[in-house]
């Protein structure tokens, strides 16, 4: 640590202020933000604090406190701590973001109560902070927000590639703009000639109604198939080896295997058959029945756990496209919940899931919309996994450049 930087406690820093509202003073169409003890940020119409500040969760029943940044008009909950700078000429609010956020495992530690995890003042003016002077904060705070504003940008990126392949399935397969196009002697918008080709110009009744003339009413299970995950016992479980997605990991979009169980290699001797491969598409069958999420790439082969089933297609991400799409449309988690039973704990079956009625595209057209979505699909995986490598890099740094023992020199992007 340089000999200019000093320890001190946080509220000999910053000051600490609660907000005074319940969290059910939340509006949905409210224009600022609200900030309770929820990682998600809510909204509301009136604001009590105009300014840049920590906003610290102030209970949480896992202890997980969730700490974000904020600069600007906003709101909070009563047990959500706001926590201002004493002097902006000596401290950065974005680098006691970063100090606080470093400490949340920490501050797990020292949270009182049982059912409820709670923090006090008491606890948070006492949390010790490194302070170098203010041009070191600075210059770690743009380091380390360069990389959080490159995470934000992929996610960003990817929400955007997800809604327009969304977009485009349900012109093609829900609202059926080409067929309608051609019924009134136009030309269907954004494809060439050769897609346009493949579709009909009128309709025919069906028992989902009116579907394009040749296409069939099918279900999922005649596009792809199912397989359930492994019933590990207990004695398989150890602290590293081989990852294994339980209904945990299984979040939207991706699965995340952070906090994951592993096995070792005795016990999945046998199991290649549950081994994952990347871009599979994930479903939880419990608890969060009809949750999806893609498999990245794993430096270990990871495995799948019972009660996650995979949806798979014949050839992978290369005609996965039209499932992807079917699968993350919010209707299809709706017939999972609908289809679900179970009066402890919802539970789904593989055959309920395969059981989701579609429309069935000729052969072409199906073809050809995996063609245009295989590519997207590949981004999204890039993306999410450039995303999870740059979280990781900032998380190893982040403990080193705060407290002193890495500057910056060594570590300046190119």
């Amino acid at each position: 640590m340089s000999s200019e930087w000093g320890i001190t406690k946080l509220g000999n820093m910053a000051s600490l202020k609660t907000g005074k509202l319940d969290s059910n003073a939340a509006e949905e169409k409210g224009c600022y933000p609200f900030f309770t003890c929820s990682p998600n940020t809510l909204a509301i119409n009136s604001f009590a604090f105009d300014t840049e500040a920590v906003i610290l969760a102030g209970n949480n029943a896992n202890g997980v406190f969730s700490c974000k940044h904020y600069s600007g008009k906003f709101n909070a909950y009563q047990r959500t701590y706001v926590i201002e700078p004493l002097s902006k000429a000596q401290t950065s609010s974005r680098y006691l973001f970063y100090v606080i956020s470093h400490q949340i495992n920490n501050l797990k530690e020292l949270s009182v109560g049982s059912a409820t995890k709670f923090l006090t003042k008491t606890i948070l003016n006492n949390l010790p902070v490194v302070v170098p002077q203010i041009k070191e904060q600075e210059r770690i705070v743009e380091f380390l927000s360069a990389l959080d504003d490159r995470i934000t940008l992929l996610r960003q990126t990817n929400s955007t590639l997800e809604a327009i392949a969304q977009a485009l399935f349900k012109s093609w397969f829900v609202d059926f703009d080409p067929v309608r196009a051609k019924m009134e002697g136009r030309a269907p918008e954004g494809m060439d000639e050769a897609t346009a080709a493949l579709f009909p110009d009128s309709f025919e009744e069906t028992e989902l109604g009116l579907v394009p003339k040749g296409w069939r009413v099918g279900t999922l299970a005649d596009l792809a198939t199912f397989q359930n995950g492994y019933a590990f016992k207990t004695k398989d479980w150890q602290e590293a080896g081989h990852p294994v997605v339980k209904i945990g990991n299984v979040k939207p979009g991706f699965i995340d295997l952070t906090g994951a169980s592993y096995v070792s290699s005795e016990a999945i001797s046998g199991l290649d058959r549950f081994q994952l491969t990347r871009g599979d598409l994930l479903v939880g069958m419990t608890g969060y029945v009809g949750e999806t999420g893609l498999i990245t790439e794993c430096e270990t082969a990871a495995y799948l756990n019972q009660r996650v089933g995979r949806i798979s297609t014949p050839k992978g991400i290369e005609d996965l496209g039209f499932v992807f799409c079917l699968a993350r449309n919010p209707a299809f988690k709706a017939h999972a919940e609908a289809q679900s039973h179970g009066s402890a704990q919802a539970n789904v079956s593989g055959s309920d899931l395969l059981g989701y009625e579609t429309v069935v595209p000729p052969s072409e057209i199906h073809d050809t919309f995996n063609e245009l979505l295989s590519p997207m699909i590949s981004r999204l995986l890039e993306n999410h996994e450039l995303a999870q490598t740059l979280a990781s890099l900032r998380d190893t740094l982040l403990p080193r450049l705060i407290s002193g023992q890495l500057g910056l020199p060594e570590v300046e992007m190119s």
